[in-house]
């Protein structure tokens, strides 16, 4: 039996924050006071705060490591490792892993890293390295030919809990703005003026041919396997309807506030970037996260291109005007994103739970990670 306190912390429960202290034991919590324990062994937090650890379910930050340049590949398990790392030092101690399907560059090493970074997953997990909980999300770009027999080959992976369904056609979703649609893949990938209108063309086209069919296929295939499902991007009622038609959890980033609303009212948890939240708004030109904080329906944070981002945010939103009280703010990237997937063992501080916990002070209003517990063990 191993056994920890924690004493001395502002604890982040559901609906408070008290002093006190808390035990682990073996991987759970087992007691919560808010009272100091009297224990010799007891850890003196120093009145940081106590936060459960952080839910992570949409990041694409492991490919920057498998792919640190434009056709440069790294060593699976150091890239893996570099990655996991990572996401313990940013407080997230369970992580969706992002891959994304169906590329719409042609050229881009995505596909042959795909099944790469699956298995370099496995096997730092398999080998007791990792540090944080791995589970893996699948971004099916649904637009592209290739998508549907992708998703297929990977459906049944164990570690598999999310599937987002995207479609990144220019003058639509995240793309309305041409002018922002052709800076971003421009600058992405390099393209002239003339190389850039054959490859709009060429995303319309495949769009209109695939899209919708891939979008019905794999959502059915989702439910039958029991697999937790994301639309991307939603900007219209329309889309927000055939969205709740298919049985979505997570609205990830809807680029309107109309959308966010109609999907937190159907029931869907409204995913945005605490990057966005970090920055001020969104660099796509869509709608910012703080105006769905200020309407109170933000459910869910995600660290999108930014793992340390998350944090950040969660204590952002708590400080703002018409922002979330702290328990509220915390529950965006620990309690909701876990229920969302249906993760019932985590993202709270309560008995019976997984210890993942993080131990956090302020500097200057700046969270900092002080340590971290994955499953009762400090991972940093």
């Amino acid at each position: 039996m191993h056994e920890q306190i924690l004493s001395n912390a502002r604890l982040v429960l559901d609906d408070e924050v008290v002093m006190g202290s808390l035990v682990i034991r073996d991987g759970r919590i087992v007691e919560l006071d808010t009272a100091p324990s009297c224990h010799p062994a007891a850890v003196d937090c120093g009145g940081d705060y106590l936060l459960p650890g952080l839910v992570e379910l949409h990041t694409d930050n492991m490919e920057k490591y498998f792919q640190p340049r434009p056709k440069v590949a790294w060593p699976a398990r150091q890239a893996a490792l570099a990655h996991d790392a990572q996401m313990a030092a940013s407080g997230i101690t369970t992580v969706f892993d992002a891959v994304a399907i169906g590329d719409v560059n042609k050229e881009s090493m995505r596909h042959q890293a795909l099944a790469e970074m699956c298995r370099a997953i496995d096997d730092i997990v398999d080998a007791g390295l990792a540090r944080v909980d791995h589970r893996l999300h699948l971004r099916c770009e649904v637009s592209q030919a290739e998508t549907l027999a992708r998703f297929r080959e990977l459906a049944d992976l164990p570690r598999l809990g999310l599937v987002s369904l995207m479609d990144h056609t220019p003058g639509q979703r995240q793309f309305v703005s041409f002018e922002a649609y052709s800076t971003y893949y421009q600058g992405k990938y390099g393209l002239s003026d003339e190389e850039l209108s054959a490859f709009v063309e060429r995303q319309v086209a495949s769009s209109a041919r695939y899209s919708a069919e891939h979008r019905r296929a794999i959502a059915a295939e989702c439910h039958a396997r029991g697999l937790a499902l994301a639309s991307h991007d939603d900007a219209t009622l329309e889309h927000v309807a055939e969205s709740h038609e298919y049985g979505t959890r997570v609205a990830e980033f809807p680029t309107t506030r109309e959308a966010a609303e109609a999907s937190h009212r159907a029931g869907m948890a409204v995913m945005m970037g605490a990057p966005n939240v970090v920055r001020g708004g969104s660099h796509s030109g869509n709608i910012a996260a703080a105006e769905l904080v200020a309407q109170g329906v933000l459910d869910v944070l995600s660290s999108d291109y930014y793992p340390a981002a998350l944090l950040d945010a969660v204590f952002r939103i708590a400080r703002m005007e018409n922002g979330y009280a702290l328990p509220r703010a915390v529950a965006t990237a620990t309690r909701l994103p876990a229920e969302a997937v249906g993760l019932a063992d985590r993202g709270r501080l309560a008995p019976g739970l997984r210890a993942d916990l993080i131990r956090v002070r302020l500097c200057d209003d700046h969270p900092l990670v002080e340590r971290v517990w994955s499953a009762g063990r400090q991972v940093h």
